[in-house]
């Protein structure tokens, strides 16, 4: 199935690069229904994501990838959503408890090898995720790390073999923030504490005036992505209409 849903990418279509969020999500759930989910850790773009999904579809899914070492803040608002928008997040987990991962690794493996502890509890947890999925809609923007600056709407994801889905893409942080203000959509208390990007406890600070917005990522390494959206190869778009995918997958 996942070979198929290559599409044509020899010729990279611009139509998708042009469709709003809503009609973004619309395609996914009509083109992959119970194969597509929304993976989220619940920032504030990922809750944009949520709260326009909800608008376009009464059924959807939605993952995150829950290392073990979340902010309190993280998990209370993980609770708001299932309660506001009705549904049931499914958590996915390292293969490895914390306490098997120091066992193994030596412990505070993130203060040590970033990376490795980032493949452990992220990425491998992803990779078995999306294996049973044939896409994945995220919350990224261009504009947030170099990784992501050549990020299409609509991509094939070869690293994990399944096609990749970013609505809001080409939005700014002031559309995101706008939208939630607008919306009165729910966010992580931590954005009120000068946390712009949440992640780990253990690799997460606040930021100081006139750093940038991932500064308190992986403070002191130069480490900025956890590796869920650096690609391996050069990214294909894919821009067709429902009809021709609906043709390459039947």
């Amino acid at each position: 199935m996942n070979d198929k849903l290559k599409f044509d990418l020899a010729e990279p279509q611009p139509l998708a690069d042009s469709w709003t969020p809503q009609r973004t999500l619309s395609w996914a759930f009509e083109t992959f229904g119970s194969r597509v989910a929304i993976s989220s850790a619940f920032g504030a773009e990922g809750m944009v994501v949520i709260d326009i999904a909800s608008r376009v579809s009464a059924d959807f899914r939605v993952f995150t990838i829950d290392t073990e070492f979340l902010f309190a803040e993280s998990y209370t608002l993980m609770e708001r959503v299932e309660a506001k928008y009705g549904i049931a997040i499914e958590r996915v987990y390292s293969a490895l408890s914390p306490e098997e991962q120091e066992r193994l690794h030596g412990g505070a493996l993130w203060s040590r090898d970033p990376d490795r502890c980032c493949n452990l509890r992220k990425v491998e947890p992803l990779r078995r995720k999306l294996a049973g999925l044939d896409a994945w809609i995220t919350s990224i923007r261009r504009d947030q790390t170099v990784a992501r600056s050549a990020a299409r709407r609509i991509e094939w994801d070869a690293k994990f073999g399944v096609v990749k889905i970013n609505p809001i893409v080409d939005w700014t942080s002031k559309q995101v923030w706008r939208y939630i203000h607008d919306y009165d959509v729910p966010y992580n208390e931590l954005h009120n504490q000068d946390y712009p990007s949440i992640g780990c406890t253990h690799c997460t600070r606040a930021v100081r005036p006139g750093e940038d917005a991932r500064a308190g990522r992986w403070s002191g390494f130069s480490k900025t992505e956890c590796g869920l959206h650096i690609i391996e190869s050069a990214p294909s778009a894919i821009g067709q209409e429902k009809a021709t995918v609906a043709k390459t997958c039947g």
